[in-house]
Formats: C-alpha cells, structure tokens, sequence
C-alpha cells in the first residue's frame, strides 16, 4: 500500500523550506536531491513507487520550487549553503541515517553531506550528476568561459538561454527517443519559478558558484575510495549536460557499484521513471532492508 505524499514547509537556517514527505515514518529513509533548474517536483513519481516501503524526503532549495527565495543581498546562493540547508532540515526531523538520491546539482550537494559525515549514509543513488572532470563536456564551455570572466556578456546570455522557455523544454526533451512522453507541466512548473524577480540572477550566481565544485572532486573521490559506499548509478545514457563519461569515471573508485544506463535525457525520470524506481527498489531491498535487519538482530541479541 502506498503512502500519500505530504507537502510541508519548514524555516531552516532563517529561510522557509519546502519539502515533500512520504512513506512510514520508521521506514528506511532516501533523500532526493533536485537539480537544476528543477524543484522536488521531479520526485513525485518516485516517491508514490517506493512510499509503501521507505520513507521519502524531498525538499526544494532556496530559489527553486516552492521554498522561499530571499533577496541575494540576504542570502548567499551557494551550493555551500544548500548542502548547510538539507543539513539542517534533516536535523529538525531527527533522521540522522538515510540514503542519498543526487541527481543535477543535487550531486555535489549530495557530496558535500556524505563526505562530511559517511557515517550517516546508507547507500548513494546518482542520476546523471557528477564528481568527475570527464562529466563536464561541451555544454560546459560556456559555464567554465563564465567562471573565468563573470563580464563576459557572450557567455551570460547563453547561459541566460538555458533557463528560457525553450532552454526548460530542451532540458526535458533532449535525448529523450520519444519527446512526446514529457509532459510539458515540468517546464511550464519550472518557469514559474524561475520568473520570480532576482531569480535569473540567482541562476547566474549558481553557475558561477558551480566553479567551488570540481576543485572539491579529488576529496570526494577519496571518500569514495576510503569509505566504499554502496553506489547505485540510474543514467539517462543520452544526457548532453552530463555525459556518460561522468558515469563511467565512478568505476575507477567505487567498488561496491551497480550501474545501469537507460535510453533516456537528463531527466530520465520522466521518460523511463518506472524503470529506475524497480531498480531503486531491488537495490534498496538488499542493501538497506538486510542491512537494517542485521541491526536489528545486533541490538535484540
């Protein structure tokens, strides 16, 4: 039986946070982390596939979805600060051991929780996100131009480009092999909240920030050596944004690792959804359910 999905707000760090929640409180817990230039909203479908069996948390950043979006001269958009607001929330919610689903820029938000406190991480579940130079192709040049000249108008009005209406519907669409099965409610959501004033500048600013990331890629990579989580990889293998490469490249560090590709875009959720919350499912049964019995008996004998 599926668990419905609550939709909750919650002040964190100074800043009302949406987020969803579903699934039995004492259930093992997996956080969603969105990408850009998404929202929670990504994660509806999932969270009704898996709710009867884990419990689902989903929370949307500051300027993205439903949460609120303080002026920039108040708040830092930095993907320091958003790692610092999942922190938060979950410390508000007392769960303190949970798998990771990163997904976009929920990746490096993702590695900044883990590698901080692996003791808190059950598995990881990446979605077409990135810890590798090898995932920072061609559509970077204009993201890696902008790190380097933040006047270089060239480059700002491409990247500018990337979250207009047809940049979102792109973003959907692109790689996907049948486009029609996208539902156009993802980007119509999505502009809504990207027309709110100062938000343009904030995307700006979150690329730019981007640029504190990859120097950050050896330290996780040692974390992955040191510490060996269990790793799920679930990519849309026709993602331009980030490449398979950036897939592959966990391979050289991440022993304990299952991989699998889907013939899907970037956000392959929408296409092949069904697909990767079965895998999710198999996953997470033999990895966090025996796992959680193993304790269990621990704690009992």
């Amino acid at each position: 039986m599926k668990n419905k999905t609550t939709h909750q707000f919650m002040e964190i760090n100074g800043v009302n946070i949406f987020y969803r929640d579903a699934g039995p409180e004492d259930a093992p817990v997996l956080v969603l982390l969105h990408g850009y230039p998404a929202s929670s909203h990504m994660f509806r479908n999932l969270m009704r596939d898996l709710s009867d069996k884990y419990r689902l948390i989903a929370a949307d950043y500051p300027g993205y979805g439903r949460s609120e979006q303080p002026p920039i001269s108040e708040f830092a958009y930095t993907f320091d600060n958003y790692a610092s607001i999942i922190e938060g929330l979950l410390a508000k919610l007392q769960i303190n051991q949970y798998s990771l689903y990163l997904m976009d820029y929920g990746a490096p938000v993702g590695w900044r929780i883990a590698s901080k406190r692996p003791e808190n991480i059950d598995t990881l579940i990446v979605q077409n996100g990135c810890a590798y130079d090898e995932g920072l192709e061609t559509f970077w040049d204009p993201i890696k131009a902008y790190w380097k000249d933040r006047n270089d108008k060239v480059a700002e009005a491409q990247l500018r480009g990337f979250h207009s209406p047809d940049g979102l519907k792109w973003q959907y669409t692109h790689g996907v092999p049948t486009p029609a099965v996208i539902s156009p409610d993802n980007w119509e959501i999505d502009l809504r909240h990207l027309e709110r004033p100062e938000n343009g500048q904030i995307q700006l600013d979150m690329f730019y920030d981007y640029r504190t990331n990859p120097p950050q890629y050896p330290a996780w990579q040692q974390y992955f050596r040191d510490y060996d989580p269990e790793m799920l990889i679930v990519y849309g293998k026709n993602d331009y944004i980030f490449p398979v490469g950036g897939a592959e490249a966990y391979k050289k560090d991440v022993k304990n690792l299952e991989y699998h590709l889907f013939d899907a875009g970037h956000f392959a959720l929408e296409s092949q959804g069904e697909e990767i919350a079965a895998v999710i499912r198999d996953f997470l049964d033999r990895k966090v359910v025996r796992k959680g019995s193993k304790r269990q008996s621990a704690v009992t004998d």
